[in-house]
């Protein structure tokens, strides 16, 4: 090979090393490495007042609690950011994804449901435990799916169920404490996340592709945008939701 070949061949590989990503250690992402979309929760806006939750018709409820307790609907972080935001890729996928058999846990403790806000797929087991000493009621008010509403005594065995088809967001209430609310988002993919007290999120092992990702709150409404994921890349989501 002559030298004007050898050169244009190391330009080529230069060129190739600067068009793709990175991966984690610095060599060139494979181009069907999984990227990962991040982003922020961000309120604009005056904070909403969160009256106190009285507990006083349970004395177990009232018992258990240390301090005062507000909503959780509505809360807003220390930074101005969400929490209890759920976000997940609405669309731009182009392959089916398998639901784990390992299921989610909805836990009932303090008289609150853990977490607030939590993600499943169709077809995945959803464990309902209750850590409380007193009776709760679980009442699933879905539109997509089954609703149902099974008492669940002190002491008694997880209750397990499946959703058979997507649904953004499915409300739970207790009709023994009405302050009990919590919202699951029932997805195709494994592709969501929901934020927490920073407000933030990480969505990770994405396929390279462009997607919709929305963004969910109980409080202040849902946001949309477009993101292209890059192999082995990092693509930024933020969001701002109003208060009204």
């Amino acid at each position: 090979m002559n030298r004007r070949r050898f050169g244009v061949l190391i330009a080529a590989v230069s060129l190739i090393a600067v068009l793709r990503p990175l991966d984690g250690r610095g060599r060139p992402a494979r181009p069907d490495a999984a990227g990962t979309v991040k982003g922020t929760i961000a309120l604009q806006g005056a904070k909403p007042h969160l009256p106190e939750i009285s507990m006083a018709q349970d004395k177990v409820c009232a018992s258990e609690q240390t301090g005062p307790v507000f909503p959780q609907d509505g809360q807003v972080n220390g930074n101005g950011t969400l929490p209890n935001a759920f976000i997940y890729v609405k669309a731009g996928l182009d392959k089916t994804y398998p639901a784990p058999s390992t299921p989610v846990t909805l836990d009932q403790r303090r008289c609150e449901y853990a977490p607030h806000v939590l993600g499943i797929m169709v077809g995945q087991p959803l464990s309902v435990v209750s850590e409380d000493p007193t009776t709760h009621n679980i009442h699933v008010m879905a539109k997509e799916n089954r609703s149902w509403n099974v008492s669940q005594q002190p002491g008694a065995p997880a209750l397990t169920r499946h959703f058979t088809r997507p649904e953004i967001m499915v409300a739970v209430k207790c009709n023994e404490h009405p302050w009990m609310k919590a919202y699951i988002g029932v997805t195709t993919n494994p592709f969501y996340a929901v934020s927490g007290d920073d407000g933030t999120f990480t969505i990770p092992n994405l396929p390279p592709g462009r997607y919709t990702i929305a963004a969910w709150t109980a409080t202040f409404g849902t946001q949309e945008q477009q993101v292209t994921v890059e192999a082995g890349g990092t693509a930024t989501a933020n969001f701002t939701l109003e208060s009204h």
